[in-house]
């Protein structure tokens, strides 16, 4: 997946833009609710790589797996990975941890109070 298929990824999920908050080098996917970001896209060491959120746990778990996961670089390196597009892991597991973090950063369902 290069970086213009992995953004029109990203962008197929719903309230998504793209932003470019730092310049050109960095892409950033962002809830249009709350304005958070999900995915931070940009290249290290001449590879394509992401930021994604992640439960702690889950988060060392797919980097014991797969050494193409790294902690978040630039991130707190707790609730963020770094994902190296071009390695060994499988589409899927991608499109698995994209999901994750969109759904960690996704704007909070307000309900409404009800009016006695």
């Amino acid at each position: 997946m290069n970086e213009e298929q992995f953004i029109e990824y990203c962008l197929s999920y719903p309230g998504v833009y793209k932003d470019y908050p730092f310049d050109e080098t960095w892409t950033v996917m962002r809830h249009k609710g709350n304005k958070k970001s999900f995915a931070l896209i940009f290249q290290r060491h001449g590879h394509l790589c992401v930021n994604l959120k992640c439960d702690p746990l889950k988060a060392d778990f797919l980097r014991t797996l797969y050494t193409d996961v790294q902690p978040g670089y630039h991130m707190n390196k707790e609730h963020w990975n770094t994902v190296n597009l071009e390695g060994e892991i499988p589409l899927e597991e991608i499109q698995d941890m994209v999901e994750h973090s969109y759904h960690l950063t996704q704007p909070k369902i307000r309900k409404k109070k009800s009016q006695d």
